[in-house]
């Protein structure tokens, strides 16, 4: 068994192995590196045998998503750790050792995620992760350092080792024992918000999700899916009311997705009103989809869970022009 194996899932991306594949080879310590193709229809898979022979390829037979290609491809990779990472990441030196220092020195530690700059804005913070992600009571993801469209200069505010609520799946490290134990992402998810029904989980088996600011990579950001593409708008808002259903307490379970439910229809009317009709409509479909997927949901006990911020996200950053004081 290998100490790190690092897994890159790709669809589709031929131009980012082309570009971000190099400095993940360069800078990651002999460790192995792993391609889960995800029934790719580019020539990915042609063009890393032909340059990239010893990188290791696993192929998919058809894409099963973020979740379920995950699932599928790290069933056969055995490690101690594994290192999830988007093939639109380029990673920095010594970006694995402290992390994988700070999660040897306690087995409590289940996934951690490294500082996510932006690629295209190298001195600011990235959408996907930041430093650091947390949900309000709400259930809506937030970092440290991203606030919704909001990025923050790092200024080294947030140099720091620290509990978080969830890692990005960006550049996830997670202990692969643990992974499996918890029967790793929902693949009824397909993609989007996986990462954070993970952490929850992982939280409700009493594990821990860290931040550490010693590794920093930079992330291009909706590399298969652009955050203006509807679809997108479907898979946050559908696996976001999941995740509420799989993992809230039952005293909080009803109220609380109710609450979401009106939030939601807000928010799509606000998109209807400024024009984006198909991200209204995805709004709905998502609704109805959530509803015709709680029979596959399984809840496995939830518990109150610490790190969840107790205000209204929305409210603070919207309505009170505040970011949350974590």
């Amino acid at each position: 068994m290998t100490k790190v194996a690092v897994v890159i899932l790709n669809y589709n991306g031929k131009k980012f192995l082309e570009e971000f594949l190099p400095s993940v080879i360069n800078h990651t310590d002999g460790y192995e590196i792993i391609i889960a193709d995800n029934a790719s229809t580019d020539d990915s898979v042609a063009f890393l045998k032909a340059s990239y022979p010893s990188v290791r390829t696993i192929q998919l037979s058809n894409n099963q998503g973020f979740a379920g290609g995950y699932n599928a491809a790290l069933k056969s990779i055995e490690a101690e750790y594994y290192v999830l990472l988007n093939s639109d990441v380029e990673v920095s030196t010594n970006w694995i050792r402290p992390i994988i220092d700070l999660m040897e020195s306690d087995i409590s530690i289940a996934a951690c995620q490294p500082k996510i700059r932006s690629y295209h804005q190298k001195t600011h913070f990235e959408y996907a992760g930041a430093a650091g992600g947390y949900i309000d009571w709400l259930g809506y993801p937030f970092c440290r350092g991203r606030v919704f469209d909001s990025y923050e200069e790092d200024k080294a505010q947030y140099d720091d080792s620290q509990e978080i609520f969830w890692a990005t799946g960006a550049c996830m490290f997670v202990r692969a024992k643990v992974f499996h134990e918890l029967g790793g992402f929902d693949a009824n998810f397909f993609a989007h918000m996986e990462e954070i029904d993970l952490c929850w989980r992982m939280k409700n088996a009493g594990y821990r999700i860290m931040y550490h600011a010693a590794s920093v990579v930079y992330h291009v950001g909706g590399g298969t899916l652009h955050k203006s593409n509807p679809r997108k708008t479907f898979l946050n808002y559908r696996n976001g009311l999941a995740m509420l259903y799989k993992n809230l307490p039952s005293n909080k379970l009803f109220s609380t997705i109710l609450l979401r439910l009106i939030l939601d229809g807000v928010s799509g009317i606000k998109l209807l009103l400024d024009g984006s009709f198909a991200d209204f409509l995805a709004v709905i479909k998502a609704h109805f989809a959530f509803y015709a997927m709680i029979p596959k949901l399984e809840r496995k006990a939830p518990k109150q869970v610490n790190h969840i911020y107790q205000k209204s996200i929305v409210w603070e950053y919207f309505v009170k022009k505040q970011k949350p004081t974590i």
